[in-house]
């Protein structure tokens, strides 16, 4: 009777994630956004202060972004795998990896409707930092974007909870946190493409440490 009683506690513990997983959810982040700075640097026209990085998908090294894209969401949903493998039956396993997979999927939004030319780039773009009229593509590229970041906001809030869970309170502080410098970023934008850059930046950055941190058990 004894035996019957203590067996399901095993089937509601978290199985270790594959190191593969939690591999490609940390380096997502970072790797983005070197292919990113790298790419900046090396087109002609291109301006960190006036351009964002999304619309290094457009002219005709453009395809090397629109694979950024696509690679970077299918590394977020690997390492949003292994976050559901690893908090699953405890404090946020199911949402947590769930709002993952949204800002994955963003990505992949992103690769396939591109952003819209402006503020010089690519060359023959016009110079004015906005556009007077948004594309339907471009339309759907910001939108996605807004989805997939606000999600990744909220998992982050989520998250804080296995993070407190484990005994992590900075880090759990710190995941309540992030939310509201991403979001402060987005808001500069209007004033400043780098603060846009800076936001989306440390986003990525923060959920490749959450993940690390959460799967090092």
């Amino acid at each position: 009777m004894t035996d019957t009683l203590t067996a399901p506690r095993h089937v509601l513990s978290a199985a270790p994630a594959s190191r593969r997983a939690v591999v490609s959810g940390v380096v997502a982040g970072p790797l983005f956004l070197a292919a990113g700075l790298a790419q900046g640097f090396a087109r002609d026209g291109f301006d960190f202060t006036r351009n964002a990085i999304s619309q290094l998908a457009l002219g005709e090294a453009g395809w090397i972004q629109t694979a950024s894209f696509v690679l970077t969401g299918a590394l977020v949903i690997a390492g949003a795998t292994a976050l559901r493998r690893t908090l699953r039956g405890g404090p946020g396993g199911t949402w947590g990896p769930a709002l993952v997979g949204v800002f994955a999927v963003s990505f992949w939004i992103a690769g396939a409707f591109p952003a819209d030319a402006g503020a010089g780039f690519p060359a023959g773009a016009p110079e004015e930092t906005e556009a007077t009229v948004m594309s339907g593509h471009g339309a759907v590229h910001m939108f996605g974007g807004m989805v997939g970041y606000l999600a990744l906001c909220a998992a982050f809030v989520v998250l804080a909870r296995p993070l407190a869970a484990r005994g992590l309170r900075g880090w759990a502080v710190a995941s309540r946190v992030a939310p509201v410098v991403v979001l402060a970023g987005f808001a500069a934008s209007a004033a400043s493409v780098l603060a846009f850059t800076a936001g989306a930046g440390l986003g990525l950055l923060w959920l490749s440490a959450v993940t690390a941190r959460l799967a090092d058990r």
